[in-house]
């Protein structure tokens, strides 16, 4: 009708296209506008208004309390992290998840910063009233408890924030008291003699949580035990060499044992340089397997030294040693006694000489074996002081120091390698680099050190008649491992289990001020083993608890505390009160009773749905926790735990200020915002270690926005969609039941990921599925209906109610991971006062939208398509053309079913082509085809006809409609 002017002129129907409309912005700011939605959720009570959704089965995270002494590290954020996303995960998931955060306030660290404090003062924390010295250490953990509380919330960290649980306040003081009382009462408690690692520098007994393990350089000796007494004749006058990394224990030396099962023989030196200290003549009891490597370090090469004869074990049977230090000048006769000689199963002839020196104070294989053979009360010395000096009257060494307050070498192994050397005593001498263990709050060497101290006895019977699970700690705790718990990663199971398994008993008591006391009595003149050295009374008991609920455990450190809580049921003249403090971890084991149990926001049974925290808690937390339960409710306080690894640098390096490689988490939320440090937890594998840095933190910010990119896409598209009439299911298109089927998919994928914990799984697959299926694909395919097509047609309405589909859970499947930007894109859509993505549940996907049939043949209509867009590339990047609508390519199939396929997808839309030519002739030679994509051959063609000036396709109807320039689609569209 007007074909002559409709191909000449030109008309602007920008106006006429739907174009994406949206005030969301590409660039996020998130640095800026993360503390404005912070406001806004405690402004509406997010977290309170989801505790009164009615219905729900509860699930509880109990949180793991962090130590309140210092700014949040890295390590911090990860944790806060992994544990937000497993909380608002299961909300969304149809849960009531409760979160109630924590800190653990009791302790020695505080005491140390308290401590540091009164020497720059030049004060003497002795001199301090001790419930003045506890005043000061809460007023310290007050302090950080604040400042730690607004840096978790920052991380965007949802959860009952005004109201945590704090192992100082009054009623966790009182709950951990009387959960103490319940191995009092149950008969675990007892009071042994015994070696502890024992802290010189905080002067403390320290349990295994509280060690780590570094590289250290010890002095090594060789050591010379004379033989006085033999049945082998030609064996007196000849030494026993031990060898050890720890000489400052000599002096403590009450013998020397060998292995049973070993090969020994009698060595004679031939022999000798001028610096070796043996002699021609003298002969030595060595393990065969050893003996090389002695002579080395004694400086006798080979032929220096022969191999008398064998010395089978009977040989040795009957032996008696003599100290080296015997008759020693200055002595006085404290090493006069002979030395006990006999086999023990600890002995190893893989290193040293093939006999162990034994100083039973000092070592828990030596007191063992001691106590089994009812020698402690022989072989037990108390040499070494609290503060790691040998007593003042020890001969020769009285006030050496094994360690410098500084946690530095001290004098005392010097000293004595120095006087074993003068008379005698040494063979040989040297220094080995070996793991040893540290306290983790001082970083300092720890040594073993025989001191009364108050242990569980994790063997012995409770008798609390809560048997299901075992008849003691250790069978309970090791049946929950394997039957009522689930670990995440598995191979928890087997560390715990193993630690567990060949634990000794629990230390509880510390050496310090600041924490919750053991609450008992002892009566004045009993031994330990009587039967009534321990005070147990449920009245006594009742009012101690009662005074802490009240005033806090300060109330165990008032004057008259005895005569309160023990008048009117003994005479408080004949006990006396302990005042040992609990380990910490003996709190933070009790917090499943006063958080728990105890809590309305809680958990019913007193059981948590999870415990989360990294892989060092299974010698902490999940260990103490695991004891502190079995002996008080006879099972494990959790059904899951779930651990982390540790951060490292980008080479994979520990973070250390030293080395300038730490990530500070306050600075990567001010440089990118919390999302993105959220981002990068969860594209890690959190069950095993994780790198960070400033390139990896880039390519988390470049995953971000081609994510924000989707999301504004639809934001874009959807704002008409109230005005449209959405499509059923069942009338949808081809393209559209594809993406339905692939919600529906991922909607299980998604939620059996976090139910796993597993959010690595679950962002890949919905970053996956948002940036190829989405982004790449379906959205590429139908911007041009979205844009193009009449407002009322099918395609347009189908495409808009899948948006819509897509929106509700992409939206609820990000929001445990990055809570601000979902948050922004909800509010984008649903502005209102009280909106919010958070108030929201993951929406369920109906069955009837998995396809899996058509998604078979979607996926065949994809590969082929990448092989007309490879075909098309080709002729782009020869110039040939600019855009893929310039195109009519022709598809040659071998399989003519695909031609039906393809043709009900409307295939030249999917290849975004204006024209497309589906054929089964045999293709040409030179067509171009994909290995991996049989049967499929394209040749290239121009499209023929007009250029739409309204969607841009080349099409021959351009210019034959009633408005200027446009093809049918556009013209009725117009209309």
């Amino acid at each position: 009708m007007c074909a002559d002017t409709t191909t000449t002129e030109t008309t602007d129907y920008k106006s006429t296209l739907n174009l994406p409309k949206t005030d969301f912005p590409m660039r996020a700011g998130l640095p800026k506008r993360e503390p404005a939605w912070l406001d806004r959720w405690e402004d509406i009570g997010v977290y309170d208004r989801l505790r009164k959704k009615q219905g729900r089965t509860p699930f509880t995270l109990h949180d793991g309390p962090p130590y309140a002494n210092g700014h949040l590290h890295i390590g911090h954020a990860l944790n806060k992290t992994i544990k937000d996303m497993i909380v608002r995960s299961h909300q969304m998931m149809g849960f009531d998840a409760r979160y109630v955060p924590g800190w653990d306030c009791h302790g020695l660290p505080i005491e140390w910063k308290i401590e540091e404090q009164y020497r720059k003062k030049g004060r003497d924390k002795d001199e301090v009233p001790v419930l003045d010295f506890r005043q000061e250490c809460r007023k310290f953990a007050e302090g950080w408890v604040d400042i730690q509380r607004e840096e978790f919330k920052r991380l965007g960290v949802t959860g009952n924030w005004p109201d945590p649980y704090l192992t100082m306040d009054f009623h966790a003081e009182a709950v951990i008291a009387a959960e103490f009382q319940k191995f009092l009462m149950n008969g675990t408690l007892y009071q042994g003699s015994k070696p502890v690692m024992w802290s010189p520098v905080e002067q403390t007994a320290l349990a295994e949580a509280e060690v780590e393990y570094h590289d250290k350089d010890s002095f090594t000796i060789w050591v010379k035990f004379a033989v006085t007494e033999a049945q082998a004749e030609d064996l007196n006058g000849a030494h026993v060499v031990i060898w050890t990394t720890t000489p400052w224990t000599i002096p403590s030396n009450k013998g020397v044992v060998y292995g049973a099962e070993f090969n020994y023989g009698l060595y004679e030196v031939t022999g000798t340089p001028d610096e070796s200290w043996a002699h021609v003549g003298d002969r030595f009891i060595l393990a065969d397997n050893r003996a090389e490597d002695v002579m080395h370090h004694a400086r006798l090469e080979t032929g220096m030294w022969r191999r008398v004869r064998d010395v089978p074990t009977e040989d040795l049977s009957g032996v008696f040693l003599e100290h080296p230090l015997k008759g020693a000048e200055g002595a006085n006769g404290e090493w006069d006694q002979p030395r006990d000689f006999r086999a023990a199963p600890f002995v190893t002839d893989e290193d040293g000489t093939g006999f162990v020196h034994c100083a039973p104070s000092h070592g828990m294989d030596e007191f063992e074996l001691y106590r089994d053979a009812g020698m402690l009360e022989q072989v037990i010395t108390y040499n070494v002081d609290p503060d790691g000096r040998f007593r003042a009257d020890l001969p020769l060494f009285g006030g050496k120091a094994i360690l410098k307050p500084n946690g530095k070498e001290g004098d005392a192994n010097k000293a004595v390698i120095d006087k074993l050397a003068s008379v005698g005593g040494l063979l040989a001498r040297g220094k080995i680099k070996h793991s040893y263990p540290h306290s983790w709050r001082s970083k300092a060497p720890v040594i073993y050190r025989n001191t009364p101290q108050w242990f569980a006895a994790i063997d012995r019977k409770v008798g609390d008649g809560q048997d299901t699970y075992g008849t003691t700690i250790r069978e309970r705790a090791l049946t929950s491992i394997d039957e009522l718990v689930k670990w995440t990663p598995k191979r928890g199971r087997n560390r715990l289990f193993s630690m567990i398994e060949t634990r000794p008993d629990w230390v509880l008591s510390r050496q310090r001020a600041w924490g919750v006391p053991l609450t008992c009595f002892v009566k004045k003149g009993a031994l330990p083993t009587d039967a009534d050295f321990l005070l147990r009374d449920e009245t006594v008991n009742a009012r101690i608890v009662e005074a802490f609920e009240a005033e806090g455990a300060d109330a165990w450190y008032k004057d008259g505390a005895k005569e309160r809580f023990l008048s009117g049921v003994v005479d408080p003249n004949a006990y006396e009160q302990v005042f040992d403090i609990l380990d910490v971890w003996f709190d933070s084991g009790s917090t499943h009773a006063f958080v728990l149990r105890d809590r309305a926001d809680g958990s019913a049974d007193g059981i948590a749905d999870v415990y989360m925290e990294g892989t060092d808690q299974h010698r902490g937390w999940f260990h103490s926790s695991m004891l502190q339960a079995c002996g008080t409710i006879g099972r494990a306080p959790y059904r899951n735990v779930v651990t982390h690894g540790f951060t490292l640098d980008e080479k994979g390096n520990k973070m250390s200020k030293s080395l300038g490689n730490t990530i500070v988490p306050e600075k990567v939320v001010q440089q990118y915002g919390a999302d993105i440090l959220r981002l990068w937890v969860a594209q890690a594998d959190y069950t095993a270690d994780q790198r960070i840095g400033p390139e990896i933190l880039k390519g988390v910010a470049d995953s971000y926005r081609r994510l924000r990119n989707t999301l504004r896409f639809m934001l874009g598209s959807l704002g008409e969609f109230d005005s449209i009439e959405p499509v059923p299911h069942a009338d949808l298109p081809p393209l559209e039941k594809w993406v339905a089927h692939r919600l529906a998919e991922l909607d299980g994928e998604v939620r059996a990921g976090y139910a796993a914990f597993d959010f690595q799984g679950v962002f890949q697959k919905v970053f996956t599925f948002a940036t190829v299926d989405l982004s790449a694909l379906y959205f590429d395919i139908r911007k041009d209906v979205l844009y193009c097509d009449a407002d009322d047609s099918l395609f347009r309405r189908g495409a808009l109610t899948v948006l819509d589909m897509v929106f509700h859970r992409l939206t609820t499947w990000l929001a445990p991971i990055l809570v601000f930007t979902t948050e922004e894109v909800w509010l984008e859509r649903f502005p209102g006062e009280g909106s919010s993505i958070h108030l929201q549940d993951m929406p369920q996907t109906p069955d009837e939208w998995l396809q899996p049939e058509l998604a078979a043949v979607i996926e065949r209509v994809r590969n082929v398509r990448r092989v007309v867009t490879a075909a098309l590339e080709v002729q782009r990047r020869d110039k040939v053309i600019g855009s893929s609508l310039e195109a009519a390519p022709i598809v040659y199939l071998e399989n003519a079913e695909m031609v039906g396929m393809l043709q009900g997808v409307n295939f030249a839309d999917v290849c975004i082509a204006s024209q497309i030519a589906l054929t089964t002739d045999p293709a040409p030679e030179g067509a171009f085809a994909l290995e991996d994509v049989p049967g499929v051959a394209v040749v290239f063609a121009l499209a023929v006809g007009e250029k739409c000036q309204r969607c841009w396709k080349i099409l021959p109807d351009v210019g034959t409609h009633t408005h200027a320039g446009v093809c049918a689609r556009c013209d009725n569209a117009l209309s």
